[in-house]
């Protein structure tokens, strides 16, 4: 009986702490440097797209503590507050669940990535709503001066319309790609 007890112990020991591992969040922003590893400090302050609403604001580390994004043109938090909710014009709210995101720099070639995930969001427009989800790509070269840096966007959204019914809305894949944003730093 000691050892039937000693080993369900053992079990319960090993899926305590395999399972405390598999609860370890993901850091809400993922950064990656080259070179020495650490994020330069000319992307470090606020970078804001010249069409569209899209703003980033990157901090010394290099995650973002906060943006605008370009869908529903709403300032979000990715580091502290997780899902952001918002008054919507014709009543009710609008949800956005933000996922992990990146940043990724190369010192080389002086190439940025952002990666923008948005989980879910759901607006609530009078007696309709639209909700889904939402991945933005931002890559591209930062200028020699430090003061511009021209990314190609990629979007992928999912959309559903309630109607009141759900309605997927049809997203043509060579849509996906947005053109060009010159984002400049703001002093």
């Amino acid at each position: 009986m000691k050892k039937l007890v000693l080993a369900l112990f053992c079990c319960l020991c090993v899926l305590f702490v395999v399972g405390c591992q598999g609860l370890a969040k993901k850091p809400p922003v993922k950064v990656t440097n080259g070179g020495d590893g650490s994020f330069p400090d000319f992307l470090v302050g606020k970078w804001q797209a010249d069409k569209g609403q899209w703003e980033f604001v990157f901090e010394p580390d290099g995650t973002i503590s906060s943006a605008v994004i370009d869908n529903g043109m709403v300032r979000v938090k990715p580091t502290s507050d997780r899902i952001t909710t918002i008054p919507m014009k014709m009543g009710g709210k609008g949800i956005y669940k933000l996922g992990q995101w990146a940043v990724q720099y190369s010192p080389e070639t002086r190439e940025l990535v952002v990666e923008v995930v948005v989980d879910h969001f759901h607006l609530e427009m009078g007696p309709s709503a639209l909700e889904g989800n939402s991945e933005d790509w931002f890559i591209g070269r930062v200028s020699e001066d430090s003061q511009t840096w021209v990314a190609e966007w990629t979007s992928f959204p999912k959309y559903i319309a309630y109607t009141p019914d759900p309605n997927e809305l049809p997203v043509d894949i060579e849509d996906s790609p947005r053109g060009t944003l010159i984002f400049r730093k703001v002093q």
